[in-house]
């Protein structure tokens, strides 16, 4: 009896490949499809980006990256927030934006969707906390509560009316509540 084994994807041949909608990621040799985002997600994301940049971009402290493809440490994975210190933003020597960020994110924020594995988005934040980032976000709308990862692996999680860590140096003070507050049209 003969077994075929389907030889796997290389990062750079995954690279070459067109852009999905939504986004797929390079993990492990395997390429998997980000959920489509809904409504919940949709939101968090997008007014975590405006929050953030408000304060952080004006200073040129940090910028806030929604659906950013961060390829390092042999994987390629789109965070739904990746924020940058301004220093690190990779630039062309014109100073004008790269397209590819081939360097982990400061701060990496991932929000749950209904038909995700909570697992491996944590596999997500913990790869890119072992290679560099200073904080991970894991919210979850359903539970209403963020996992903070930090270096070394360290995992925290925070609820209610509880203060949230932010990246060093964005001078942002926000709880659990203000988070999913966000999601209140009323």
């Amino acid at each position: 009896m003969t077994t075929t084994i389907k030889p796997q994807l290389t990062l750079e041949e995954f690279l070459k490949l067109p852009e999905t909608e939504p986004a797929s990621e390079f993990i492990d040799g395997e390429i998997i499809q980000k959920p489509m985002p809904q409504g919940e997600h949709s939101v968090l994301q997008g007014r975590f980006c405006k929050f953030v940049n408000q304060i952080a971009e004006s200073q040129k402290i940090a910028y806030a990256f929604p659906e950013l493809r961060c390829t390092f440490g042999g994987k390629s994975i789109v965070p739904d927030v990746a924020v940058f210190r301004w220093e690190r933003i990779p630039l062309l020597p014109s100073g004008r934006i790269t397209n590819r960020f081939q360097i982990h994110p400061d701060w990496a924020i991932e929000i749950i969707s209904p038909e995700q594995s909570q697992t491996k988005v944590l596999a997500n934040l913990l790869h890119c906390s072992r290679h560099g980032t200073e904080l991970g976000w894991l919210i979850d709308p359903d539970e209403e509560s963020i996992l903070g990862v930090f270096p070394g692996q360290k995992v925290e999680l925070y609820t209610g009316a509880t203060s949230i860590p932010i990246l060093k140096g964005i001078e942002l003070e926000l709880t659990v509540e203000t988070v999913f507050s966000w999601l209140s049209f009323s």
